[in-house]
């Protein structure tokens, strides 16, 4: 299991820095007006860990302060840089504060967030981790004697609905066992993990290693795993086909089983291969045993359609499987994507891991908070994927008043979230690329896309 050493970065506020690419240098006039000097005193940030031979590490040195901005600067007019309006120079928020810039490194590091969260958010209970299982096991098998009981067209549907949701329960109760999370126990996490993902035709091993991939690498254009950005180039060179369908709903929500075979456009790989990119030498068995694993599940399932009529199966099975598709991929999509201001994403030297995950987002689900484990919560578990889902809220409200306006509240849902529906589909009209240039950058729009005006 991955070890973290950690320092305080001992960081201060910063005056505003514009989201405007920060490859290359200014003018040479706007040169001799720019002082730069380093923090005095600032340690370096270390963030190292490792797994079966694997070790990677971030470094987060003392930003540079900038003494006065030239003229040049001050008399700019608005224009999109990178996908983003810029603000002139004293522009704010309305708070006094001179504006807040997402893209800039925030004043505090790891430490400050993980001291503020209480010691006993950071405990395992296997037991109580077993008790959700059970609960969940326990309402799907409910559901599906239920369904089949009264077989009526009216209850279809309702069940339909609520299986899917549970399965994406079951899954993401697996995705407690990925992170380690679930318990203590490494074994005790990898027969649960197995169980619950392949019964929803999830090849476990595979999809932990790539999903921590995405934690390792959250908010970084080209190395992060999951729904990261397209580059122009990447995009451009999608045929209309691909492209059209990969920004025009449902098509996008039914995205993942393709992802688990092929991934995403501009990598290659699969997440059944144990030969793929995506793994190490010594993870290939581990990624052989998911993969016979689910060859085990396809099978059973290949058996009940002979038992029960494949049309039954279709019904108990398929459908729901379907859902939870939606599901998967609908909350993993905004909790890196459709808020209402544009957020960066980071190259080279301007990614860290910390600026990183203080661009992904909370959701909230209404009543399905509690059922999918408050996934939702979604901005410390991504800092901190060994805090047990069950310890998210709190950890969340204690960490909120270091974090600042680095998090952005959710906006509060009804019983359903159907609220998010429209984050959706504004998300997919708008954010179809990032510059190929620029270490931050925002989604920027193709307004030839869907028939719209023609972007010059």
């Amino acid at each position: 299991m991955a070890s973290r050493v950690v320092s305080e970065c001992g960081l201060r506020p910063l005056p505003r820095i514009y989201p405007r690419p920060r490859t290359g240098m200014p003018s040479a006039a706007a040169a001799t007006q720019l002082q730069f000097r380093a923090l005095a005193g600032a340690p370096s940030m270390a963030v190292s860990g490792g797994r079966r031979g694997r070790g990677w590490e971030l470094r987060v040195t003392a930003p540079l302060m900038v003494g006065f901005v030239d003229e040049e600067f001050r008399e700019r007019e608005r224009g999109a840089v990178n996908g983003v309006e810029e603000m002139k120079l004293g522009e704010g928020d309305g708070d006094g504060d001179g504006g807040f810039d997402p893209g800039a490194p925030p004043p505090f590091g790891l430490a400050a967030i993980r001291a503020a969260i209480p010691k006993h958010c950071w405990v395992k209970d296997p037991w109580r981790s077993m008790s959700y299982v059970a609960r969940d096991v326990a309402v799907v098998f409910g559901l599906a004697a239920a369904a089949a009981f009264f077989n009526h067209w009216a209850v279809w549907p309702l069940y339909w609905f609520a299986q899917g949701t549970m399965f994406w329960a079951l899954f993401v109760l697996g995705h407690d066992c990925g992170h380690g999370s679930f318990s203590n126990n490494q074994k005790l996490n990898s027969v649960v993990g197995h169980l619950l993902h392949s019964s929803i035709l999830v090849p476990y091993h595979g999809w932990r290693i790539s999903h921590r991939t995405h934690h390792q690498n959250h908010g970084h254009v080209e190395n992060d795993e999951s729904w990261h950005p397209l580059s122009e180039k990447i995009y451009r060179s999608l045929d209309t086909a691909t492209r059209t369908l990969r920004f025009t709903l449902p098509f996008p929500m039914l995205a993942y089983p393709v992802y688990l075979w092929g991934r995403s456009p501009g990598k290659s790989g699969s997440h059944f291969d144990p030969n793929s990119d995506l793994f190490l030498p010594n993870e290939r068995k581990d990624v052989i045993t998911s993969t016979l694993c689910w060859s085990a599940m396809a099978a059973l399932l290949v058996c009940l359609s002979f038992v029960m009529g494949p049309v039954q199966l279709l019904k108990l099975y398929a459908i729901p499987n379907l859902i939870f598709v939606l599901w998967l991929d609908l909350v993993t999509y905004l909790h890196h994507h459709g808020h209402d201001e544009k957020l960066p994403w980071y190259r080279g030297k301007e990614w860290s891991y910390l600026r990183g995950g203080l661009t992904t987002l909370d959701r909230d689900y209404g009543w399905i908070n509690n059922i999918h484990h408050d996934i939702g919560t979604h901005v410390i578990h991504h800092l901190f994927p060994q805090i047990p889902h069950y310890h998210l809220v709190e950890a969340t409200e204690a960490a909120k008043p270091v974090l600042g306006k680095y998090y952005r509240e959710p906006k509060k849902s009804g019983p359903l979230p159907f609220h998010l529906i429209g984050n959706l589909i504004k998300s997919m009209k708008e954010d179809h690329f990032v510059s190929d240039t620029g270490d931050v950058v925002y989604y920027q729009k193709d307004s030839e896309l869907h028939g719209s005006q023609k972007s010059e």
